[in-house]
């Protein structure tokens, strides 16, 4: 058998999708939160800026882009956030993109439910 790293599942609709790639801003498959962020480096402020489209969050970071500052920054902001440890977050694809896929894991369903009360109103 073939082990990918890609999982495939089926939407209620019966088409095949990417585990790996949520078709809303968040996914959460049982203690892992799977966000899809379009990051703004270089802004004033470090802060969740609301969604970008329908299948992302926008998140400015004031770090800038250079030397990996601006997904640090990221990873260290997603985590406070989120009351985990840095090592919980994980940048899955993007680190050379505005568009990333970002790891938490584990997570809570009290601290899920406190970022999307906060972050997703």
């Amino acid at each position: 058998m073939n082990s990918s790293k890609r999982m495939t599942g089926t939407t209620d609709s019966g088409s095949a999708k990417s585990d790996r790639r949520p078709e809303a801003p968040f996914r959460l498959d049982d203690e892992t939160l799977t966000l899809k962020l379009h990051v703004l480096p270089g802004a004033r402020k470090t802060e969740m800026a609301g969604r970008f489209g329908e299948s992302a969050l926008r998140l400015r970071i004031a770090a800038p882009a250079s030397d990996g500052r601006a997904n640090q920054a990221c990873v260290r902001f997603l985590a406070k956030i989120l009351e985990v440890p840095p090592s919980a977050v994980t940048i899955l694809r993007g680190q050379a993109s505005r568009d990333k896929f970002v790891r938490i894991a584990p997570v809570t369903p009290r601290q899920l439910q406190a970022f999307l009360q906060q972050w997703l109103p």
